[in-house]
């Protein structure tokens, strides 16, 4: 198996990049520009996203997770109302991903957490869930976990809690949700137990899981066993993903590096991972030169590389990548809405 690298969001460089608009600068706007700016936002970011999807085509990235802020205030009646204006363009984005064959995911931001002690966190919660979901709808992309959103485990203590929320969710949103373990409250035992309980996939990491079980190595037996036990959660196993990233300044730092120049062995054998690394499609470029061919003998970048002799390599990846491209991903044929 050759596994697929994901692009997270934007780019290193500023080929892929977003608008972006805080809350306390809509305020102070009078109702009818609030709508006059959103509208331009939206229209800029789903250009934007669209530009996107074209950068991982040309890249042979087959993977991308949205930035959970492309369409900010869309929770909102008001963004709401105007991301509906935009379904006919966000139809055509989405059909245009399908088409080449890239994956599109989301990993909502912090402020989503469904075991809180606070009733209405919950409900903002779901309410920004639903939202997400919205847009992968009007994106025609299918409510599995093909198209996945991710979260993280939440409130610590409050596992039981967390069960019950989600087997309340809507479809939409159920139906796409996966777990993923952390550096401290939940690890990859607890996340399993719970992705086992509510019939969710899970999402391992296995930087979180070094960290939180403070451990010396990706090649610990651990890390193996948690990928094999992850896989057993996702109904369809060609779909599984995962996520890799490095410490900044030692192993067990939990900010990221610029480059990935440690990975598990195990992950191998996995079909989807997500590349968080600073240097975003610089790293994700040395590893399809680096890591991912290493077993067939194929070298393609020197040890001393700059940054874009790296970038310059998938013109030197593509005959290796060719066989891969041209046969559809298990799953690309799955269901479109």
């Amino acid at each position: 198996m050759t596994p697929e690298l994901g692009l997270v969001c934007i780019t290193a460089s500023d080929q892929v990049r977003y608008r972006a608009l805080t809350r306390k600068r809509l305020l102070l706007l009078e109702p009818e520009e609030q709508q006059r700016v959103l509208r331009e936002l939206y229209a800029a970011n789903l250009q934007r996203l669209a530009g996107a999807i074209e950068f991982c085509h040309s890249h042979q990235i087959r993977l991308y997770r949205l930035s959970s802020a492309t369409f900010p205030f869309a929770d909102d009646p008001s963004g709401a109302a105007i991301l509906d204006e935009f379904a006919a363009g966000l139809q055509i984005v989405g059909d245009r991903a399908h088409n080449l064959g890239i994956r599109l995911v989301l990993h909502p931001d912090q402020f989503v957490v469904l075991n809180s002690d606070r009733p209405e966190v919950i409900a903002n919660s779901i309410k920004i869930l639903a939202t997400h979901a919205r847009v992968f709808d009007l994106m025609g992309l299918p409510q599995s976990p093909w198209a996945l959103m991710n979260i993280h485990g939440g409130k610590g203590g409050r596992a039981d809690r967390l069960i019950e929320v989600i087997r309340d969710l809507p479809d939409g949103i159920r139906l796409r949700l996966t777990l993923e373990n952390d550096e401290y409250t939940y690890g990859a035992p607890d996340i399993l137990e719970i992705c086992r309980a509510t019939d969710i996939p899970m999402v391992f990491d296995a930087h979180h899981h070094v960290i939180h079980d403070h451990l010396e190595s990706y090649e610990h037996p651990s890390v193996a066993a948690m990928v094999t036990a992850a896989r057993d959660t996702w109904k369809v196993p060609e779909w599984q993903l995962v996520h890799i990233s490095n410490g900044c300044e030692s192993f067990a730092d939990q900010r990221h590096s610029d480059l990935i120049t440690l990975m598990p062995s195990v992950y191998r054998e996995v079909p989807w991972i997500e590349i968080e690394a600073k240097k975003k499609e610089v790293a994700i470029a040395k590893l399809q030169a680096e890591w991912l061919f290493t077993e067939i003998g194929t070298k393609v970048v020197e040890e001393d590389a700059t940054d874009q002799e790296i970038l310059d390599t998938p013109a030197l990846v593509e005959e290796t990548l060719e066989q891969k491209i041209v046969t559809p991903h298990p799953g690309l044929g799955e269901g479109r809405g």
